[in-house]
């Protein structure tokens, strides 16, 4: 398998760090240090070096230190099968999000062709009892990762979906006004479906060919009724689902009404009926298929991010978790409150402390734990 790693990260005035540098050798990194010291930061800031508004869907102004109000900046070093990409992304005040690759610039979306990141945080514990919106993100966020052009049909699917549900809302009849928007919905929307149950199929062939101590969830994709996959059936579907689209105020036929359904097979319990330590250990699951996905399918393994990771897992199954990422050849970069969480790593992987000194976060190398 190729490298793919983060080499060398700074931030400039990025939420509560002022200044932070970090030099990494590939090995997974264990960030360490009392709630509120700014870990989480760190990779959240790491996660902005792919496309979209990184793990905590921030927005860029939420991300600026505060009281200077400067801006922020992100430098990267990023190696990718022996090839090295700078990468930095920029904030200035009441200004968008800038971003150069190698010194040009570039348009987000550049950034899932230059590296693959998942990542795993706290509020996605959530996400098997909680709305389909965010099954459907986590879905994306997967899909993406074998096929960066999956976020273009996803922008082009919810800009033209934005216009259909306007004409709705003010009750234009006008067949003509909607030709245009539902032949942009059934090309975006069958692409965006065939890309969802092809990654499906590649998780769930990676779950089966995984000797892992997490469970197996078995994955479906669930389409809303009236729903087809094809682009011709779909177009005709949305034209049929005009007036009741109407009466709804918003287009009722789509991939935005899909849904990712997953059963625990041991137990064939659906995720949402699952104990809290089982569905954390399904997500986990689904993250290591993805890594392993990725690492088949491309040859080079991405980068894990995985937010307070031992939450909810025993001694036994957080070694078990740390066993498989060097058996990935992952860089993951994981947080925790205290360093014994890590210590099944041992010389494996490298140590950060995360510490608030004057109100600024700091960050400082340790030795082996």
């Amino acid at each position: 398998m190729s490298g793919l790693s983060v080499v060398d990260l700074k931030l400039s005035h990025f939420r509560s760090h002022r200044l932070a540098e970090m030099t990494l050798d590939g090995r997974p990194v264990a960030i360490y240090g009392p709630n509120g010291a700014g870990k989480t930061n760190m990779i959240e800031a790491v996660s902005l070096l792919s496309p979209g508004r990184g793990l905590r869907r921030a927005a860029a102004e939420e991300l600026i230190r505060r009281p200077e109000g400067l801006g922020w900046k992100i430098s990267a070093t990023v190696e990718v099968a022996k090839q090295v990409h700078e990468i930095e992304t920029w904030v200035e005040p009441d200004k968008g999000r800038s971003l150069t690759i190698d010194g040009k610039a570039a348009p987000q979306v550049a950034l899932g062709r230059v590296a693959q990141i998942l990542w795993l945080v706290p509020s996605m514990d959530r996400l098997w009892i909680e709305g389909a919106d965010g099954r459907r993100r986590f879905l994306d966020r997967a899909t993406l990762s074998f096929d960066p052009g999956h976020a273009d049909d996803v922008l082009a699917y919810e800009k033209a979906m934005r216009e259909r549900n306007r004409l709705l809302k003010d009750m234009v009849r006008d067949a003509h006004w909607y030709g245009a928007l539902e032949a942009q919905l059934a090309r975006t929307g069958a692409a965006i479906t065939a890309a969802r149950r092809r990654t499906i199929a590649a998780l769930q062939a990676a779950q089966e060919g995984a000797e892992t101590s997490f469970p197996i969830g078995d994955l479906t994709l669930f389409q809303a009724e009236g729903t087809p996959d094809g682009e011709e059936d779909l177009r005709l579907a949305l034209a049929e689902s005009r007036s009741r689209d109407m009466a709804a105020g918003r287009t009722l036929v789509g991939a935005h009404r899909s849904d990712l359904l997953t059963v625990f097979r041991a137990k064939s319990v659906a995720a949402s009926e699952c104990s809290t330590g089982e569905q954390k250990a399904l997500l986990i699951s689904l993250i290591l298929a993805n890594a392993g996905a990725l690492a088949q399918s491309t040859g080079k393994t991405p980068i894990l991010l995985l937010d307070e990771v031992a939450a909810h897992l025993d001694a036994g199954r957080r070694a078990a978790l740390y066993d498989e990422i060097c058996a990935l050849g992952a860089q993951a970069l994981m947080t925790g409150t205290g360093p014994e969480l890590f210590s099944d790593l041992g010389s494996r992987a490298q140590y950060f402390e995360v510490t608030e000194v004057s109100g600024s976060s700091h960050v400082s190398e340790k030795e082996t734990i």
